[in-house]
């Protein structure tokens, strides 16, 4: 039971790493999400620039485990899109407004994904949890 009880330990806290690593995902896109269609501050300036979550494997000693970790959180150097309206406040000399680099269907295909991700570490916790739950339903008996 020692050691079936270090596994399940060790499956939940790599399923807890994930859980925490696609929260903090699913964060950044939620940013980028609600700055698609922000604009500059002042006339000709950059908008809010879309940010990339990236992941970091690290060894927990604890538990002698690889865990996953939410990484560096990079911005994304695409170009921004632009659009010409002398009317906007935003506008630069020549009338063109810059907009957010942000693709609302990759945001959300990408929300997708970590919510997918999200639940599959859920149910790795949950799977852990009921069978823990078992064998000690079978050492009472």
């Amino acid at each position: 039971m020692a050691n079936d009880s270090s596994d399940f330990a060790r499956s939940m806290a790599i399923a807890t790493s994930g859980l925490r690593a696609q929260a903090g995902r699913m964060r950044v896109i939620s940013e980028n999400i609600a700055n698609a269609d922000s604009t500059a501050q002042s006339a000709g300036g950059d908008p809010y620039r879309r940010k990339v979550p990236t992941f970091s494997s690290a060894l927990d000693r604890t538990l002698d485990a690889q865990v996953v970790t939410l990484g560096r959180i990079k911005p994304d150097q695409s170009a921004f899109r632009v659009r010409y309206e002398p009317n906007n406040p935003a506008a630069d000399a020549t009338g063109n407004v810059k907009y957010p680099n942000v693709n609302s269907v990759v945001e959300m295909t990408d929300m997708r994904d970590a919510q997918r991700s999200y639940e599959a570490n859920l149910n790795i916790i949950s799977a852990t949890r009921r069978m823990i739950q078992r064998t000690l339903d079978i050492l009472k008996s």
